[in-house]
């Protein structure tokens, strides 16, 4: 049975207590810290099943603090900001985020995106689903993907985006379509979020396989797989 451990990273005491009010109702066991530099001994000792992390923290940046979570843990991080500028949008979901929730927001907002999330993250898998495409393989029982015979560390969110390219490959997925199936809800902010996910796993495939063109960008449409998985 998936855990229903989640760790609130904010320094706002009024927000740390509405989360968790809303989160125990919704039957989450929520434990809470307000300073980012003790949150990667606190992981490594209490292994949550999701993060919701705030960006501005006394001790250490919620951003770094994600990196630093990425060395050793894929546990699915929501990240929680103040400010609105795009930038920093992607820049918390380049350093691993799975996605995040502006502030002031709607705590019930807050729980669809943690249900979403925990859903899409945890869902049952075929334990003998593998899926193939070139030098892409993919299993679905143990989450783990090979490219050129080398295992990749993704995101939970990049092995999502990655399984669904390789699930219709050639298929031409739009922003929107990625993200509804991606996320697992129906996202209404910037459509350059899927953007930063395909970016940052183009890098991790591209580790391997130099100059080769895995995922293509169709101008004014959306993403596509360029290999066709076996039979």
């Amino acid at each position: 049975m998936v855990g229903r451990d989640i760790l609130i990273v904010e320094d706002e005491i009024k927000i740390v207590g509405i989360l968790k009010d809303y989160l125990i109702k919704a039957g989450y066991r929520v434990s809470s810290l307000d300073r980012g530099d003790a949150v990667v001994p606190y992981v490594k000792q209490n292994p949550p099943c999701l993060i919701l992390l705030d960006i501005m923290l006394p001790g250490a940046d919620g951003m770094e603090v994600c990196r630093e979570i990425r060395t050793f843990s894929g546990v699915p991080i929501i990240m929680i900001t103040a400010r609105v500028e795009e930038i920093d949008r992607l820049l918390g979901l380049e350093f691993g985020a799975d996605d995040y929730v502006c502030k002031p927001f709607s705590p019930r907002e807050v729980v669809a995106r943690v249900k979403a999330v925990m859903r899409r993250i945890y869902a049952p898998q075929q334990a003998d689903k593998m899926l193939v495409g070139g030098e892409v393989s993919l299993l679905q029982g143990t989450h783990q993907v090979f490219v050129g015979g080398h295992e990749l560390k993704l995101t939970p969110c990049e092995y999502n985006l990655l399984r669904t390219l390789l699930s219709h490959s050639n298929r031409i997925f739009s922003r929107n379509e990625l993200i509804n199936i991606v996320q697992g809800y129906d996202f209404e902010g910037y459509d350059r979020t899927i953007d930063s996910h395909v970016k940052n796993l183009r890098k991790k495939i591209a580790k391997y396989l130099p100059g080769k063109e895995i995922i293509s960008t169709i101008y004014g449409m959306g993403y596509r797989l360029n290999v066709q998985p076996d039979e």
